[in-house]
């Protein structure tokens, strides 16, 4: 599988920069006691003055009729694109909401010029796996069947975008639907996602997370502590309902974008998991922005790193597949 890169070169970070990052790591925190301050504190940011957005709020009945699911719809202040993102954010199933992914939701849709639907869906360590999941599948399964549910009036594909452990939840929502024999998403766009459950640098058989995993944005530790509070239970979490990477058939899925980042300690297994969904007869394109970190889709619009991303995602939002509206009719 070819790897697209940037134009730029690899980056060589020196000693002092690299010791300065270390020191803002995730191992400062703790994040199994910590992830309410966190929370707060990326609610606090996400108000700060930021681009104009019109946005919708709606809540969509969970499966069992228990609980609400919030989504929060954004349009675009140019619509371009028929085609709906349905959005499921990062932060480790523990950490990031609505609240604090409407300054990147507002930024993907107008850089997009698409609807942005971001699903809100319940978090660990109060809600554990399959929490998150199911929410994220009900979600997908109702706008998949009918974008009206959610008062989108969509005359385009519904497209499935994550990142990081949303990335993780749109991978594994595509797997699902497969195997539930459900009509899933056509195209999926995945941001650094989380794919693999061994992040230990000692067993770990990706060299990015020997390489990255205490020096920069997310580390080794705070990965840890993500899955200790989504997936207590250590024996699941090799089910490729949270490492999509175990998972043994991986045909039939959506038309993907892998987007990673270099200097991202889960960058191996994101690239990883674009060659196996490769292998398996399916169509993925994978691209890493050399000298981005971890996070990077919620940068400012200025930055360098996000607007190559967006770039690329929306060379892939204009591709057509020969045969593809064929195939799908048959």
């Amino acid at each position: 599988m070819e790897i697209e890169r940037s134009d730029r070169p690899p980056s060589r970070v020196n000693w002092l920069l690299r010791r300065v990052m270390r020191y803002f790591a995730a191992p400062r925190l703790n994040m199994r006691e910590d992830y309410e301050k966190v929370r707060r504190v990326q609610r606090q940011l996400a108000v700060l003055p930021g681009p104009r957005f019109h946005a919708l709020d709606v809540e969509i009945i969970s499966a069992d009729g228990d609980h609400p699911i919030p989504v929060r719809v954004f349009h675009p202040r140019e619509q371009r694109r028929d085609e709906v993102l349905l959005f499921y954010h990062g932060g480790g199933w523990v950490t990031g909401d609505i609240e604090s992914y409407t300054p990147a939701c507002a930024t993907m849709a107008d850089l997009t010029g698409c609807v942005v639907a971001s699903v809100d869906y319940r978090l660990a360590p109060e809600h554990p796996y399959p929490a998150g999941l199911e929410d994220c599948l009900r979600v997908a399964r109702l706008l998949l069947a009918d974008p009206t549910r959610a008062g989108i009036e969509a005359t385009g594909e519904i497209v499935l975008v994550g990142d990081s452990a949303g990335g993780n939840l749109a991978a594994v929502v595509s797997q699902q639907l497969r195997d539930e024999g459900v009509a899933g998403a056509k195209r999926q766009i995945l941001l650094y996602p989380v794919t693999h459950w061994d992040h230990d640098p000692a067993t770990s058989e990706f060299a990015s997370v020997r390489n990255h995993g205490d020096d920069y944005r997310l580390t080794n530790t705070e990965v840890q502590d993500y899955f200790d509070l989504y997936v207590p239970d250590a024996a699941q979490r090799k089910l490729p309902t949270v490492a999509p990477l175990m998972a043994t058939d991986l045909t039939h899925q959506p038309d993907t974008l892998l987007i990673t980042a270099e200097l991202d300690l889960l960058c191996d297994e994101g690239e990883a998991y674009g060659a196996a969904l490769e292998r398996a007869g399916n169509r993925v394109r994978v691209h890493r922005v050399n000298g981005a970190l971890h996070g990077f889709i919620t940068l400012p619009r200025f930055s360098r790193s996000l607007r190559e991303a967006y770039d690329v995602i929306n060379e892939f939002l204009d591709e057509r597949v020969p045969g593809k509206d064929a195939e799908d009719a048959t």
